[in-house]
């Protein structure tokens, strides 16, 4: 199956990002983690609210409200190309829960409002949150591998997630997928050893490759599960949007070697931001789950 954006399509992925480099690009990041610290403790990070309003007035997270509701009228494929792009920016905040309220939280549609959501055993952005979905009553901060993901750890508790909730998130880890790939790409090229790009050296360009193959799968996959809302579709997305995502940014670590690990480096960030996804909304398990009842449905 071939995937061929239509025009007003590429326009918004192309608008989003425009307006998330000017909102929220390279200098924005660099301040959010001065502002956090390295290692800060849980709920430490502020959320912008001057970059949550621009996101109402550019209609993030109303794109699928109803225009007649004041919404942008919009579907589920184009609201996966906005969170891709939210992805690859790293734009923090709950952006899931905020857009999942919008048309029934006042204020969440035009970023007013920030919307923190109850997720299994988490709340991310609990401390910064206006509204808060679901009974949070016992939870406690969590040291967060991600410093500009707060979080914090309810008693265990189970619920199915949203399926919009979990392609949203998959279309995020499709985000860093894609970034990660750049990144490697960029260094691989830029970067010499003995007089020759270690792009040129087998070893590093397998590395660059897989990450290549990797986010283009799940693109497909995630492109189609916007399309079909299949449960099973989703979950297989999820599946490999995560799996490209953790793993691209890993090979993407080991591409750029020990500067990788620095403070200054994108590329690490990218990393935790993943693996904290990997817990939303279900986690990788539900989906493994769904997945394996959908393909098997007669199997124990």
């Amino acid at each position: 199956m071939r995937f061929r954006l239509t025009d007003d399509q590429r326009a918004l992925r192309d608008g989003v990002r425009g307006v998330l480099a000017r909102c929220f690009g390279g200098e924005a990041l660099r301040a959010a983690l001065e502002g956090a610290g390295e290692g800060a403790a849980a709920g430490a990070p502020r959320l912008d609210r001057e970059v949550w309003r621009t996101l109402g007035d550019l209609g993030f997270f109303a794109l699928r409200v109803p225009e007649a509701d004041g919404g942008v009228g919009l579907g589920l494929p184009e609201a996966v190309l906005a969170f891709e792009e939210a992805g690859r920016a790293l734009l923090p905040g709950p952006l899931v829960a905020t857009h999942l309220a919008a048309g029934a939280v006042p204020g969440a549609a035009t970023g007013e409002t920030v919307v923190a959501a109850v997720d299994g055993g988490l709340v991310e952005w609990l401390a910064q949150a206006d509204v808060v979905r679901g009974d949070a009553t016992g939870a406690v901060p969590l040291r967060s591998l991600d410093p500009l993901t707060p979080l914090h750890r309810l008693p265990a508790r189970r619920s199915a997630p949203d399926p919009v909730a979990v392609l949203l998130t998959a279309a995020e880890q499709l985000g860093t997928a894609g970034r990660v790939c750049e990144l490697a790409a960029q260094h691989a090229r830029a970067r010499e050893q003995f007089g020759r790009p270690i792009g040129a050296f087998q070893a590093v360009a397998h590395l660059c490759a897989g990450i290549l193959v990797r986010t283009e799968t799940a693109r497909a996959a995630v492109y189609a599960a916007a399309v079909t809302t299949d449960p099973a579709d989703i979950a297989a997305a999820r599946l490999l949007a995560d799996e490209a995502a953790v793993r691209g940014a890993r090979d993407c670590l080991q591409v750029h070697g020990g500067m990788g690990f620095t403070w200054e480096s994108e590329v690490h960030l990218h990393l935790k931001r993943a693996w904290v996804r990997t817990q939303r909304a279900g986690g990788v398990t539900e989906s493994e789950e769904l997945l394996a009842a959908a393909l098997a449905p007669g199997a124990a």
